[in-house]
């Protein structure tokens, strides 16, 4: 191969590199396999998603985690504070852009109950990056974007699984002060029994409409055999008629004083039930 020949190579080679620096994005993207192009048009959706935001306290924006990529708008001179769940322990930052966003970390709040807050800060105006944060209990995908004039001052989330955890507890608070089996007004029953002894199955409540007696026992007791009811007359233990109903044993009568036995021997359990001072 002669000089010449060598100089018209190389002039192919340097035209084709100078073709393919100049094509624009979309020429590379018919080069994606299926899958990859439908992997970036679900996370285009996903980062695109417009999403619920809400207002909290102190002027806060509030999104709902998970839901959508959030964008979080800052600007130069002044600085974005996204406020992590308390007790939330921050393990990685990871920013796209590192030179021209600069994200410092703060807390507030007691100890033991501290909140992570990142404070973002940009550089300059115009510039669109992303932001991971990792910690002990999620994974934070958010945008970050720079405007000349506008930003949000504070940041926050709201938690799927706090708002599970908060109806979890109301239902427990009204299933504590539900009073079930007397079909006669809370205030009209009788709570004036004691309890005593250590068992698994301990009541944890007693009463009586004036007729009945109700003994509550704990879910645990739940697929277990219910202990047995002795009621104490004449000085001796007498067995009585009663029936289960939902976790709850109920007596045809008052009981002014009774004992409750499960198991034989060194693994017998025994708790003793006395109305008022009797």
């Amino acid at each position: 191969m002669n000089a010449t020949t060598n100089t018209a190579l190389e002039r192919a080679l340097l035209s084709a590199a100078l073709a393919l620096a100049i094509l624009p994005p979309a020429a590379f993207a018919q080069s994606m396999s299926a899958n990859e192009t439908k992997g970036a048009t679900i996370s285009n959706q996903w980062r695109a998603g417009r999403g619920l935001v809400t207002k909290g306290a102190d002027g806060k924006v509030i999104f709902l985690f998970g839901e959508i990529q959030p964008s979080v708008v800052c600007s130069p001179l002044q600085v974005c504070d996204i406020e992590l769940q308390a007790g939330e322990v921050v393990r990685d930052v990871l920013v796209g852009d590192m030179v021209r966003w600069k994200v410092e970390p703060a807390t507030s709040g007691a100890v033991g109950g501290q909140a992570i807050h990142l404070i973002v800060k940009p550089s300059e105006p115009g510039l669109i990056t992303s932001m991971v944060v990792t910690t002990s209990r999620r994974t934070y995908h958010i945008q970050l974007k720079s405007n000349a004039t506008q930003y949000m001052a504070r940041v926050g989330f709201e938690y799927p699984e706090d708002v599970s955890s908060k109806l979890a507890d109301i239902n427990a608070r009204l299933e504590a002060s539900t009073i079930p089996g007397a079909n006669v007004p809370a205030e009209k029953l009788n709570f004036g029994y004691s309890v005593s002894g250590r068992a698994s199955w301990r009541p944890t409540r007693v009463y009586s409409d004036g007729a009945k007696t109700y003994i509550q026992f704990p879910r645990s007791l739940a697929g277990q055999d219910a202990p047995v009811l002795f009621v104490v007359s004449g000085g001796e233990n007498r067995i009585v008629n009663y029936r289960m109903k939902s976790g709850m044993m109920v007596v045809d009568y008052n009981i002014d004083r009774a004992v409750l036995v499960s198991g034989v021997g060194w693994k017998q359990q025994k708790v003793t039930i006395r109305r008022g001072g009797r």
